[in-house]
């Protein structure tokens, strides 16, 4: 047998058994090390790393109990959880030795023994030992990875009444392992919501598994979700790990759920009623332990339309149900995302952080957003990139004029019937306040929040402009 790499300790108070083992040893391990004293174990193991340990049962004349092998595999087994060792016995203490494999040693060697089962013996404990490691290290990898994977991609922003209920049903919730449905518009951040549950929860040191049920054809979906065998269709040229499976010990997030035809929920509702998946080709079924988080931009009274959502899918998913509310409000938190995408865009395309007009700001601020937080990222990416002022303004943003909403007063910006609270003869209000607040509001919206343009419509400078927009809250 060709030598192979592996550090063994042998530990016996027989001299002669040791020096005859070391000179067998030597031969096939790189390391062989010998103690006749047991109370050096512990300074021999911080000083090395054993693959294996040949441990006798007993130490000094007279002693046949295996008392003291159990004391030191324990004391080994403490130092060590993962060590691999291998009890020495004599023909008599068979059932002392199986004993001690009870407490933790992986095997164990009869005196006297015959030399190639010795060696055969730590051999296979030596790769044991390597394979825990492998194993360890693997779970560790893994847990990093999934640590990695499942921090949300950016923060929760805004502290609107709106999106401050969202974070207190979250914070409720996480912590339990309730399934959880996320109502909400396309863009308005249900993915977020979902990442947050996740790492509130006590699953969130392992993984966050998002499926796309929108982007899974049809016939993949079962070969998707639940995994396939070698050969069960024409393209299953290996054994395939499904999504469910995969997300064992975490969150399974399933996005656009109300797109799954009823076929396929039927499918799923089986998966999540028994806990079990059967990938495709196989008939045994494998237990998961997953958290199940579905999102769907579906109203929830559609949903509850039998001829589009099986009713008892939809009891199984929303045990909590959370509604993220559309940008349009929340308006007060604009301003805060605003600033966020454009700092982090800024550095992404390394151009320098620059503030937002007040005219910016407040059209932003009031336009209905119908792609809602995405759409607000989109259009600030493209400022960023694009604009070349000192500031961003509002023509940067490429907002439709017909998307403005009403200002935070309630009156809402002059246009069409709108039109006697810019003009005082077509009505009977004369209250100056009130008409050089209609005629700026107008002249704003006619000119899309440019500032130079409406300043130069109403016949003032830009800096008397901003004045005058803030004290009417514009």
């Amino acid at each position: 047998m060709l030598q192979q790499t592996g550090s063994i300790l042998i530990v016996d108070d027989d001299e002669d058994i040791l020096v005859a083992v070391k000179l067998l040893l030597k031969r096939h391990f790189d390391t062989v090390i010998t103690c006749s004293n047991p109370e050096d174990i512990p300074v021999l193991m911080k000083a090395h790393v054993f693959d294996a340990v040949l441990l006798d049962m007993n130490f000094g004349p007279g002693e046949s109990s295996g008392e003291q092998g159990f004391h030191w595999l324990g004391k080994i087994l403490k130092i060590d959880p993962r060590s691999i060792v291998i009890m020495i016995t004599a023909h008599g203490g068979v059932n002392v030795a199986v004993e001690a494999m009870k407490q933790g040693a992986t095997d164990f060697v009869a005196k006297p023994w015959q030399n190639e089962k010795l060696v055969a013996t730590l051999s296979t404990s030596v790769k044991l030992r390597r394979t825990r490691s492998e194993a360890d290290k693997l779970k560790k990898t893994n847990r990093a990875l999934a640590a990695v994977a499942s921090e949300p991609k950016q923060p929760i922003l805004g502290n609107s009444p709106a999106i401050a209920e969202v974070l207190s049903v979250i914070a409720r919730t996480a912590p339990t392992d309730a399934n959880v449905l996320i109502l909400g518009e396309n863009g308005t951040g249900k993915e977020l919501v979902a990442r947050e549950l996740h790492r509130l929860s006590k699953r969130a040191e392992n993984i966050f598994m998002a499926v796309d049920l929108g982007a899974v054809p049809e016939s993949l979906f079962e070969s998707e979700l639940f995994g396939h065998k070698k050969g069960a269709f024409t393209d299953a040229r290996e054994d395939r790990i499904g999504r469910l499976q995969a997300a064992d010990g975490g969150t399974l997030f399933l996005d656009e759920i109300g797109n799954l035809p009823l076929h396929l929920q039927a499918k799923l509702l089986t998966v999540l009623e028994t806990r079990q998946v059967v990938p495709v080709g196989s008939g045994t079924p494998i237990d998961i332990d997953i958290r199940v988080i579905a999102a769907t931009n579906v109203a929830l009274g559609k949903l509850k339309d039998e001829a589009i959502f099986r009713q008892d899918l939809l009891f199984r998913l929303n045990t909590v149900e959370v509604h993220v509310p559309p940008l349009r409000d929340r308006q007060q938190d604009i301003p805060e995302i605003a600033r966020h995408y454009s700092e982090l865009y800024c550095r992404k395309y390394d151009k320098p952080e620059k503030e937002f007009a007040p005219d910016a700001l407040s059209a932003m601020t009031h336009y209905s957003w119908p792609g809602n937080v995405r759409a607000l990222r989109h259009a600030i990416e493209r400022a960023v990139i694009l604009s070349d002022s000192d500031a961003f303004a509002a023509e940067d943003f490429q907002m439709d004029p017909s998307g403005i909403s009403p200002s935070p007063t309630g009156l809402s910006l002059p246009s069409g019937s709108d039109r006697t609270a810019a003009n005082p003869t077509e009505g009977d209000d004369l209250n100056l306040e009130r008409i050089e607040k209609g005629a700026i509001a107008g002249a704003l919206k006619k000119h899309r929040y440019n500032i130079s343009h409406a300043a130069k419509e109403l016949g003032i400078t830009r800096a008397a402009l901003y004045r005058r927009m803030e004290k009417h809250g514009l």
